[in-house]
């Protein structure tokens, strides 16, 4: 391998040394083979190009300094003058090198590349002679030389290795610019980049190399932006090798091509030209993983803050939105969390993904429901600009989402947002009245069944919608404006959250007063404690209300403090304090998750009164004063109704300032105080108020202004009766007087009511008349006079007459209308008096004015939730089949549905309701349904089966679950009717015929909607007497009416 002109110079002995320089051979040191170096190194630096007699004088020592004993020497610093030398020798003698061996070239510029290694260190003596060697190469481009080498590959691949493992954070930028100088000219002036060449570069650019050493990161960056146009046919040509011929030999990093695109589309999109149709195409992959893969890819892409390859490259955005459908779940999971970066970093993208995140909200997988949420709120948190209003509808559904996890994520970030935007103001009031529905829909959940949604409810509210940790004056603010600027339902669902936990801290003082007395009544104890529900989980929640129910009668000192956490008098300070210590007193250092723990501070945070105290109230009251006088920010505002407070928390407005605030607006009903002897200069002025308003006032504030009376008041006889001597009494104002003082009022206006208000004034002022007399029975709560039964016969002759007793076709369609709705309220108030139980049934409530309807089955449902009225009115549900419009049929079936809850609940819930299953069970309404379908004025044939429509409608609900075999139970009702006559006619062939035909029309439903109807009953119904009686002969059993 050795160079013939080397052979031969060596030979002849004719090697000329610079003057001064000694022969340089093994035979001396290795100091002194240094110090000779030196010079020769300082011969070759200073000469040029143009020196041919020096050129020609220096040839030998040119070839010598290339032998085997310099190049294979053991000293490092014999090496790097070496290296010098010949780096100074290929600059004097270029472009001819005066190596004319292939293998010796090979040979030296190995050599040169291994002294560049000592680069790496910058504080070595040695380090300027390297950087030197670096420069010298540079600025040459000595290496260009190895392009006429066949093996050159490998001189280029140990070059670049060594060039990326020396760089490092202590070069300044001249070496980074030579290093560059030198890869660049190789890979720009050569005919092509090897794929092993490549991979040199590339392996700087995966995560793990470049969390090692970021400068070759940085350096490989550079190189790649500089030589772009030379370089880009070779990623592409290793990209289409591994991505769509699937070669993944070709390369060691062909695991990494998703993370090399990634780096390489950063560090500029042009290197990837040709390699985006090629991932367009692994996305149309049938492979589920390698379309995972592609997504994360190109989601980081798209969604990086500076790329603009959505609108340059519309094909593949157009094909990568298409992954939100796939049918792999965790391609369209990624494809959903892609969304949030891409909404913050490219709003312009927006309306592009609204559709397909749209479609992923009704996804069947819960992750991603839940994820579209996250995605949707983390970019309305960042700027509520970047979401659309149609964004924020996708959220408000999901509220409703039938899994916990979702709608808990919803409601959160709704509340989020809502504090952020509205509380804070942090966007102003366009934001602000953006996201204003918010507080409205979070309450509205409040009507859901589940305990879930209604412990986050009140969660929310005090932590979001009115923060309990503002100051006394801005919480009130913040809660005046809240109410005030709240929709009638939600306003609803506001006062039964104060009513709920009011009731739960009622429940929790009767608790603690069980615990007073000097024996303790287990079975009142334990009916107390299945009254408490504050987990979802009716088992779990029982068990840790008995634990802590244990706990409360071991520890005096717990006691006292949950005693002053529910007295009326705590303020928001003080339960701040009791909650605090009974969670310290409860807690386990040694058990960082506790369940019980946790369910006592759910208890702890629903009877806390956090928000209203007799301050807060005093704040309220002057917030309402600067309204009534024009003075409050909002002008428009209406004023906050305080009824439900004062039922809530009476004490609170105990005070002479509060009861003087109160005295300009009488428009809530007052509370009966504790203490009927405070501030009687208070009372003294109120009366001639109260009077005032009773006898001038509107027609509710001569109502309210009784009931004011009656509460307030001992002498309330007295009063009532100065008021009622005034001829001038408005006729509303006499109806409460019957109702509230019965003994004085009612009795001797028997005769009045009989003669005049019955026979005359309900033929003139119809509505206020029937109101009037559904006051008076109430009081009396008798049923001598047979009004009722008068009260139920005029309705029955206002259905018939359609609202027109005279006939005369004098009256409105929308009067006739109002006057069915008074008549059909009325006897429905009255039948929830138990003396009147007999006397009124269910009749045909099925009206032609759907508003009547709807009125009057918002009625029946709250009287029926509030276990206010006798199961047989739950009948009149079926009747709701017959509606034509569907949402009105989904709407009753939700009432019918949460009363069927509500009454099974209540029944596990009381250990002695099993005593009044009759009247409680929701299955024993199946009776009271056939009956009053088989006097259905529609159904006059037992032939006309289309018109039992309604059985279904209220079997199906029925049947949802079959708890205790109810399905069994209710056919055998079915079968057992059939077994009787109807009571009412038990003569009457055609209507018995009819009611079997209801009957066997039940039976079908019951065994087409179940195969588990044929097992045993679990018990033997019960009829009412009422409507069944019991035949001489059974005759009917097996005979089936139903028409073929």
């Amino acid at each position: 391998r050795e160079d013939p002109k080397l052979r031969t110079s060596v030979a002849d002995g004719k090697i000329a040394y610079p003057p001064g320089v000694k022969e340089i051979t093994d035979k001396i040191t290795t100091d002194e083979m240094i110090k000779r170096l030196k010079m020769v190194v300082k011969t070759f630096m200073d000469m040029d190009q143009d020196s041919e007699d020096e050129k020609q004088q220096y040839l030998p020592l040119a070839l010598h300094l290339a032998s085997e004993f310099f190049l294979r020497n053991p000293n490092k610093d014999v090496r790097l003058l070496v290296a010098c030398c010949l780096a100074d020798i290929f600059r004097i003698y270029a472009p001819e090198a005066p190596y004319t061996s292939h293998d010796k070239l090979k040979d030296i510029f190995l050599f040169i590349t291994r002294q560049l290694k000592g680069l790496e260190d910058t504080k070595s003596p040695q380090f300027n002679r390297y950087f030197y060697l670096l420069e010298n190469l540079a600025w040459v481009k000595s290496y260009n030389i190895c392009f006429e080498l066949e093996d050159c590959n490998e001189i280029f691949i140990q070059l670049f290795r060594t060039l990326f493992s020396v760089i490092n954070n202590s070069h300044n930028k001249k070496v980074q610019m030579h290093m560059l100088d030198l890869m660049s000219s190789i890979i720009m002036e050569g005919d092509g980049v090897t794929q092993e060449l490549l991979d040199s570069i590339l392996i700087n650019l995966i995560p793990a190399h470049k969390n090692l050493n970021k400068q070759s990161f940085d350096l490989a960056k550079v190189l790649l932006k500089r030589t772009v146009q030379t370089i880009e046919a070779c990623i592409a040509n290793f990209f289409n090798q591994v991505l769509v011929l699937g070669r993944s030999s070709v390369s060691d990093l062909s695991e990494h091509v998703f993370d090399l695109i990634q780096e390489l589309f950063a560090i500029d999109p042009h290197l990837l030209l040709s390699v985006m149709p090629q991932l367009e195409f692994k996305l149309k992959s049938n492979d589920g993983e390698e379309r995972l893969a592609v997504v994360r890819l190109l989601a980081k892409l798209f969604g990086s803050k500076d790329s603009d390859l959505a609108t340059q490259n519309r094909p593949l955005w157009q094909c990568f939105l298409g992954r939100f459908n796939d049918i792999h779940v965790p391609v369209r999971l990624e494809s959903v969390k892609f969304a949030s970066h891409c909404l913050m970093n490219h709003p312009d993208l927006a309306k592009d993904l609204t559709e397909y995140l749209k479609v992923r909200s009704h996804d069947p997988e819960e992750a991603i429901r839940h994820d579209v949420i996250v995605t949707i709120i983390t970019a309305a948190k960042r700027d509520l600009a970047l979401v659309n209003d149609q964004l924020l509808g996708f959220v408000r559904e999901r509220t409703l989402d039938k899994r916990w996890r979702v709608r808990k994520e919803a409601m959160m970030g709704l509340a989020q947002l809502y504090k952020k935007y509205c509380l804070h103001g942090e966007a102003g009031k366009e934001a602000a009245e953006k996201v204003s529905w918010i507080k409205d829909k979070l309450l509205h959940i409040y009507y859901q069944n589940s305990i879930d949604d209604k412990l986050l409810v009140e969660k929310i509210f005090a932590q979001y919608l009115v923060p309990h940790n503002l100051e006394t004056e801005e919480r009130m603010k913040c809660l005046y404006y809240l109410y005030a600027s709240l929709d009638p339902n939600a306003v609803k669902a506001l006062n039964e959250m104060w009513k709920c936990q009011n009731m739960l801290r009622s429940h929790v003082r009767e608790l603690l007063d069980l615990h007073k007395q000097p024996t303790a009544n287990c079975s009142a104890m334990f009916g107390k404690l299945m009254t408490i529900r504050i987990l979802p989980d009716p088992g779990k929640a029982q068990d840790f209300v008995k634990k802590f129910n244990q706990v409360l009668g071991d520890d005096e000192k717990l006691r006292s403090q949950l005693e002053l956490l529910i007295s009326p008098t705590c303020s928001c300070k003080q339960a701040d304090v009791c909650v605090r210590e009974i969670a310290r007193k409860l807690a386990n250092p040694k058990q960082p998750t506790n369940p019980f723990l946790e369910m006592v501070k759910f208890l702890l945070e629903r009877i806390a009164p956090v928000h209203i105290d007799s301050e807060a109230i005093s704040a309220l009251v002057k917030l309402m004063n600067k309204s009534i006088e024009g003075t409050a920010d909002d002008e428009e505002g209406v004023l906050l109704k305080y009824s439900v407070l004062s039922f809530t928390h009476p004490t609170s407005f105990h005070s002479a300032e509060t009861y003087e605030s109160l005295l300009q607006c009488l428009r809530w009903k007052m509370t009966r105080p504790q203490n009927r002897n405070d501030l009687p200069q208070i009372r003294s002025t109120l009366i001639p108020i109260l009077h005032q308003k009773a006898k001038r006032g509107t027609p509710h504030q001569a109502k309210q202004a009784v009931h004011c009376i009656h509460a307030i008041f001992t002498n309330k006889e007295v009063q009532l009766a100065q008021i009622f001597e005034n001829n001038i009494t408005p006729l509303v104002f006499i109806g409460p007087h019957f109702y509230l003082a019965p003994d004085q009022f009612a009795s001797p206006m028997k005769s009045v009511v009989a003669n005049f208000i019955v026979k005359d004034l309900l033929m003139n002022d119809r509505v206020q008349a029937i109101k009037l007399l559904v006051r008076w029975l109430l009081g009396m709560k008798t049923t001598s006079l047979n009004l009722p039964i008068q009260l139920f016969d005029y309705y029955q002759r206002c259905w018939v007459s359609e609202g027109d007793l005279t006939e005369q076709k004098r009256i409105s369609k929308s009067d006739m209308s109002r006057l069915r709705l008074a008549a059909g309220s009325a006897i429905m108030k009255l039948a929830q008096e138990p003396c009147y139980h007999e006397i009124i049934t269910p009749e045909q409530f099925s009206d032609e004015c759907y508003q009547v309807r709807q009125i009057f089955a918002q009625k029946l449902h709250k009287a029926l939730v509030k276990l206010l009225l006798p199961l047989e009115y739950m009948a009149i549900f079926a009747l709701c089949a017959k509606d034509p419009v569907k949402e009105r049929r989904a709407h009753a079936r939700q009432c019918l549905l949460k009363n069927i809850s509500i009454r099974r609940e209540y029944i596990k819930q009381n250990p002695m309701a099993t005593e009044k299953l009759l009247s409680l069970l929701p299955e024993y309404v199946v009776p009271y349904m056939i009956h009053l379908l088989a006097h259905d004025p529609d159904f006059t044939r037992s032939q006309d089966v289309d018109q039992l429509s309604c059985l279904w409608f209220m079997l199906e609900v029925l049947m949802t679950k079959n708890e205790n075999n109810s399905h069994a139970f209710m056919k055998k009702m079915a079968e057992n009717i059939k077994l009787t006559k109807d009571a009412q006619s038990p003569d009457e062939s055609k209507t018995n015929e009819k009611l079997y035909t209801v009957c066997d029309v039940a039976l079908c439903v019951i065994n087409s909607k179940s195969a588990l109807c044929n097992a045993d009953s679990p018990k033997d119904p019960v009829l009412p007497m009422k409507f069944f009686t019991q035949p001489e002969k059974v005759i009917f059993f097996l005979l089936i009416v139903l028409p073929h």
